[in-house]
Formats: C-alpha cells, sequence, structure tokens
C-alpha cells in the first residue's frame, strides 16, 4: 500500500513506468495480434474471478494481474484491420493525452475545478466548429459518446421548442405539456430512438419518413409528413448511414423543416456520429451539403477523430437553448463570472472526464491537413475493398461506397441459400483472424459489413483482408 511523503512520489514513478511499458508494448505489437475475440470466456471469468479480495494488494501487482488476466480477452480494435465497426484507433497523441488525463484526474465540471480542462476544452470546442464548417458561435459540449450527443441535442430542441409556445420543460416537466413532434427517417440509428427514450419522447411515437435503396430519408416525401405535426416538430436527419455510409439530403430537408407555411419553424437535428466528418473534407462534404443550416449536430470523435472512447460532441446553434437545457444550480456550486468555460453547462453530467485533453492532442497532431487526409484516405480504403472484392465472381458490394462502409453479399453454389453462405464466410474470417468485420441484414440480403475508420490502416492491410475474404468465400464445407 502507498507510504508517505517520498515513498508515495517513488511507488507513483515506478508504478506509472510499468504501466508505460506495458501500453507501449500492446501498441507496438497490435498489428500482429489475431485481431477478433479467441478467448474461452470460461477462462477470462476465472482469470478476473474469484471472491472479493479481504486485504488490500500493492498496486505493481494489481496491474500485473489486470495484464495477465485481460491479454487473451482484448481484441485489436486499435490496430489497422479491425473492420467491425465504426471504431477509430486512437492516435498516439490522443492516446497518451487520454493517460496523462487519468493521471492528472481533473473534474471537467466548472472553470475553477481545473482551468487547465476548461480551456483545453474551450480551445478544442472552437477547433471542432472549424474543422466541420459549423456556425462558430454554435455551443458545444462533450459528453460521453453520440448517444448522449444525440441526447444532449435534443435536449436543447426540446427546451427551445416548448419555451417558445411558454412551456418551461426543465421546471414542469412534460406532464400536460403541449406535445413534440418528432420526425425521423426509416434508417436511422438506433442510438437516436434511445436519446428519444430517454427525452420521454419515445421510440414509437415517432413520424417516419421513407428511406430510399442507400438508407436516405427520401426528402420528397418530408413535406407530406411534416404537413401532419401541427405543433412544435423535431426533424432528425442523418449523416452517415451506419450500413451504407450514405448522408440524408441536407439541403432539401433543412428548408423543408424551417419554411412550413402557418406554422413554426421545425428543429433540425443531425445524427452525425461519423458521416459529420466528410464534411471536413474538400473532396467530400459534397455528401453532407448544407448540413450548417440544421439547429444541432451530434458527432462521435472516437470513430474519425480517432480519439480514445469517451468523447461525444453536442452541438447546438443556439448556446441559450443548449445551456437552458443541461445548466444545474446549487449552492455549492461556483458558476464562472467572467466568460469562463464551466463544461457541465453543456452535458448532462456533473464528474466530468477532462475529454478535451485528447481532443485538443488529436487535432493538434493532425492539423487541418492531416484530418482530411485521414478522412479521405478510409474512403480510399473502402473503395479499394470495394472493387477487389467485386472483381471475384460471385462477390457482390451492395451499396454505393461514398464513405468508409462497404457491404458485400456472397453467392454460393447454384440451389443453395446464399444468406446463409455469406453468414457463414462472415463466421470464417472472424475465425482465421487475419482482420474482424461483422454482418448485417440490408434489403432482405445477409452483408458482411466493412468499416474503415482507423489512421493505421494501409493499402497493404486492406489487400491483405481481401484476400483473407476471398480465401474464405472460396473455402468448401461448412463452418464450426
Amino acid at each position: 500500500m502507498p507510504g508517505r511523503g517520498v515513498e508515495v512520489a517513488v511507488a507513483w514513478d515506478k508504478l506509472m513506468s510499468t504501466v508505460a511499458g506495458h501500453a507501449a508494448a500492446y501498441r507496438k505489437d497490435v498489428a500482429n495480434r489475431y485481431v477478433g475475440p479467441h478467448v474461452d470466456i470460461d477462462k477470462l471469468r476465472q482469470a478476473f474471478g474469484g471472491a472479493v479480495p479481504e486485504e488490500p494488494t500493492d498496486a505493481e501487482t494489481v496491474v500485473a494481474d489486470l495484464v495477465q488476466a485481460a491479454e487473451d480477452g482484448l481484441v485489436a480494435m486499435t490496430g489497422p484491420r479491425y473492420f467491425g465497426f465504426v471504431i477509430g484507433s486512437s492516435l498516439p497523441a490522443a492516446a497518451a493525452a487520454d493517460m496523462l488525463t487519468s493521471a492528472w484526474d481533473q473534474n471537467a465540471l466548472a472553470y475553477v475545478m481545473s482551468p487547465a480542462a476548461s480551456v483545453a476544452e474551450e480551445t478544442a470546442a472552437r477547433w471542432l466548429l472549424d474543422l466541420l464548417g459549423l456556425p462558430p458561435t454554435a455551443s458545444v459540449g462533450l459528453v460521453t459518446g453520440a448517444t448522449m450527443a444525440n441526447f444532449t441535442g435534443l435536449a436543447a430542441a426540446r427546451h427551445h421548442l416548448l419555451a417558445e409556445i411558454g412551456w418551461d420543460v426543465e421546471a414542469d416537466g412534460l406532464f400536460a405539456a403541449p406535445v413534440v413532434h418528432v420526425v425521423v427517417g426509416a434508417q436511422r440509428h438506433a442510438s437516436l430512438d434511445l436519446a428519444l427514450r430517454y427525452l420521454g419522447f419515445g421510440a414509437r411515437r415517432v413520424h417516419v419518413v421513407p428511406a430510399d435503396d442507400q438508407g436516405r430519408m427520401r426528402a420528397d416525401a418530408l413535406p407530406g409528413v411534416l404537413a401532419g405535426c401541427d405543433g412544435p416538430t423535431i426533424v432528425c436527419a442523418q449523416a452517415g448511414h451506419v450500413a451504407t455510409g450514405a448522408c440524408d439530403p441536407m439541403a432539401q430537408i433543412c428548408p423543408a423543416a424551417h419554411n412550413r407555411p402557418g406554422r413554426p419553424p421545425a428543429w433540425v437535428h443531425v445524427d452525425g456520429a461519423f458521416g459529420l466528418w466528410a464534411a471536413a473534407s474538400p473532396a467530400l462534404r459534397h455528401l453532407c451539403a448544407d448540413v450548417d443550416a440544421a439547429d444541432s449536430w451530434a458527432v462521435d470523435a472516437h470513430k474519425w477523430l480517432n480519439v480514445p472512447y469517451d468523447t461525444g460532441v453536442a452541438i447546438v446553434r443556439r448556446p441559450e437553448a443548449h445551456v437552458g437545457s443541461m445548466l444545474q444550480a446549487a449552492a455549492y456550486l461556483l458558476q464562472a463570472e467572467h466568460g469562463e468555460r464551466d463544461g457541465a453547462s453543456y452535458a448532462p453530467e456533473s464528474s466530468r472526464r477532462a475529454r478535451g485533453f485528447p481532443v485538443w492532442a488529436a487535432i493538434r497532431e493532425l492539423g487541418r491537413s492531416g484530418v482530411v487526409e485521414m478522412i479521405e484516405r478510409c474512403c480510399q480504403h473502402a473503395r479499394r475493398f470495394a472493387a477487389t472484392l467485386a472483381a471475384h465472381p460471385g462477390v457482390e458490394v451492395l451499396n454505393d461506397v461514398v464513405l468508409n462502409q462497404v457491404l458485400v453479399h456472397f453467392h454460393g453454389p447454384a440451389g443453395g441459400d446464399d444468406n446463409a453462405y455469406t453468414g457463414a464466410v462472415i463466421q470464417r474470417v472472424q475465425q482465421d483472424g487475419t482482420c474482424w468485420l461483422g454482418g448485417t441484414q440490408w434489403q432482405g440480403k445477409t452483408a458482411m459489413r466493412i468499416s474503415v475508420s482507423a489512421w493505421t490502416t494501409t493499402e497493404a492491410d486492406v489487400d491483405r483482408s481481401a484476400k483473407a475474404i476471398l480465401q474464405a468465400a472460396q473455402a468448401p464445407g461448412p463452418t464450426r
């Protein structure tokens, strides 16, 4: 156990050196690891399990035991060939800053608690708005992920729309409140429904706009749906479909929502968890053209900014609505008096990890040109995957590869079940360990879903993975 004075300093120095060594060794070797999960869960439970320890254990032993217990249960999602979900590989500076964030252990609730955390978050927020081409006067909250970013943006929408008709939802709740209509696309992400549930809107009490063959909201159908919304209304658009990468047509959605004859403007919220990063690229921003005309946006920094986990971004055009929906008051909370940033004014947590440090570090490491290059390179890799796989008989790419998502369907022997065959190919790829990817259902077909989001992925990684996929597609017989 830690002692007093210099003994504590010596213990920390040695412990942190040990931790840094383990972290460096893992990241150095991650490209060579078996990519997917490959551990027996009973062994993993045994390694972590046992009764509650009755006596203290020195920190170095705890760290050594943790490394040994976790080793076989780690997934190489920080490596260059993990394509299962939209997951980035944390940048070196961002990962290092995240380790410092834990060591510094700052609460970013208020400026008075950590001026450094406050100003780092303030700067990171300004940089994010600039990179994404969003209004520089918008407010930014750093939250746990895209789900809470959606929650925060929609909470601001609820606050603003109800305040406009004289209802204080923070004070009076939703009992007997005027109905707020929520319009969504048929192919929205599940996290949006979750945020709507948290806010009391409900996941089923929504007006659904049909989607096209790429999962985009059909703008031509939106006015008809809006016609059935006779009160305060939120329109939820999407930048980056989780399967196809397609973006809803913002240039048509925003005007239709904002210009409703005889009715107040609707609030447009954009779930842009990964697709909103396309706005940072001159070559790709046309995919979400006019997204800056929306009223709130949600984005995830661990996806295409390649920041460690636990960093979502909620952005709101009207800061007063943002703060009004999040602000907490208590006698012991000292509010900023001279324009300092209190982070908890823009996020739903009081005990807040200082997420601004790794976001600041990632943008500082990459610069604007590096952010653009990383995003465009991932999209090039996705196109390379699609072209390589589609060139082989029996392989069908199901989506228009516009961003970093590729959907692949495999045709097996004549007369067989292609969906079952595709599922078997996915399973063989996962068992092979060269890369890891998942499956989904798309328009009645089982599909392999390839998501390219990591800064570490190279053309060689794409070619090696494509080769493993094609070998799995040609392998005879059932999977294990």
